[in-house]
């Protein structure tokens, strides 16, 4: 089917950010909270798929990954910066969890059934991360996020009426984004492949998380009209 991968990736962008939106209207800033860990652990399980959109290779993972981006910014434009902080931290914590954890669970021996071996060499395939791209992608992440942070805020400072939430939201996530491909590709990369190869893996890339930055500024907007309607159910 022509532009099937496309369809899918639409679908994804708008589930995942409503999704995101759910779970801030059923369960409060816990619900944003809850889905930091979520956006963060399963992006860096899709980033190993790698599909044609668009007319060239990518990873996926960006809409996963932009999400966290989304949940920092309505955090940060109905709560503030300090709280807005704390999803950085937890997203931090949870990548360096996940890595821990998985990174144990992989060096297990596994049964000698053939059907088991299958299976455990193909979540090691997907878990077996290399240093160098784990330390990449913290690195990149704590940057950019707490970038997007300050970032928001600085816009918000300058732009403090809702009508200009666009301009806060895409001006923070758009140069964060730019932060975290050229931090991640630099850091994992840089040695590994010719320059060419890096400039293209760059631009490709930021592409995508510039597409999807756009594509979020609508949920920002729903969620500061949830708060401002006090539609957003409290869970202590």
């Amino acid at each position: 089917m022509i532009f099937r991968n496309e369809l899918l990736w639409f679908c994804m962008l708008v589930i995942n950010f409503g999704l995101i939106l759910f779970a801030y209207k059923k369960f409060g800033r816990i619900g944003l909270y809850a889905w930091i860990p979520i956006s963060t652990i399963l992006a860096n399980i899709q980033v190993v798929l790698l599909v044609d959109l668009f007319g060239f290779g990518t990873t996926l993972g960006n809409i996963l990954y932009a999400g966290g981006f989304l949940v920092t910014d309505i955090l940060a434009e109905n709560y503030g910066r300090k709280e807005a902080q704390k999803a950085v931290y937890l997203g931090f914590f949870s990548l360096i969890a996940m890595t821990l954890i998985m990174q144990i669970a992989v060096s297990f021996t596994p049964s000698n059934i053939e059907e088991g071996i299958i299976t455990f060499n193909g979540v090691k395939r997907v878990f077996d991360f290399m240093p160098r791209i784990v330390i990449a992608s913290l690195i990149s992440y704590l940057i950019s996020q707490t970038h997007d942070i300050w970032a928001y805020e600085f816009w918000k400072k300058k732009y403090s009426e809702p009508k200009h939430i666009w301009i806060r939201n895409n001006a923070s996530t758009m140069v964060s984004q730019l932060i975290d491909n050229a931090c991640f590709t630099l850091i994992a990369f840089y040695g590994v492949y010719p320059k060419e190869v890096l400039i293209e893996i760059f631009l490709t890339t930021y592409f995508m998380k510039f597409l999807v930055a756009v594509c979020d500024t609508p949920f920002v907007y729903i969620a500061h009209y949830l708060k401002k309607k006090n539609l957003i159910e409290q869970v202590i």
